[in-house]
């Protein structure tokens, strides 16, 4: 039998599902209602299993007429923008690289992917006409298209 987390956390799941956004809004009575379980408990719930490490923005506001709003945020956007906001016009070659791997490591980009990247990469950096303006915009250019094609 599942624990009070669990059917918490699968109620609140199930209720993302049924929305083509990705966002719910819920009310804690009407949750705790469901399950028979305290306000308390969908709290501990949502701290630890809608963070945003794990793709969730939790909105909470309590009293009467409080609410919930849970939006899923896809986690491979996140790692994308994570990526575009360290290109720096220091940034150097290893850590490009180090991206590139990750995204092959997590099967964001296939082998043969990580290898034109690779490439280009390497070709922007050891350009001598390819000023650190350029090569920002060229590697942010390069994450964005695959981030508007996974």
């Amino acid at each position: 039998m599942s624990n009070i987390a669990d059917l918490i956390e699968a109620y609140i799941l199930r209720q993302l599902a049924t929305q083509q956004d990705g966002k719910v809004e819920l009310r804690r009575t009407d949750i705790a209602d469901e399950i028979s379980c305290a306000p308390s408990q969908i709290s501990y719930v949502l701290s630890t299993r809608f963070t945003q490490d794990k793709g969730f923005v939790v909105e909470s506001r309590r009293g009467l007429g409080g609410f919930i709003r849970i939006v899923q945020v896809p986690v491979k956007n996140m790692v994308y923008e994570d990526m575009l906001a360290a290109i720096k016009p220091d940034t150097e070659l290893p850590v490009v690289q180090s991206m590139i791997k990750y995204l092959l490591q997590h099967e964001m980009i296939t082998g043969r992917e990580a290898s034109l990247m690779m490439q280009f990469v390497v070709s922007i950096f050891q350009s001598d006409s390819i000023t650190d303006k350029e090569r920002v915009r060229m590697l942010k250019t390069m994450l964005l298209t695959l981030e508007n094609f996974s």
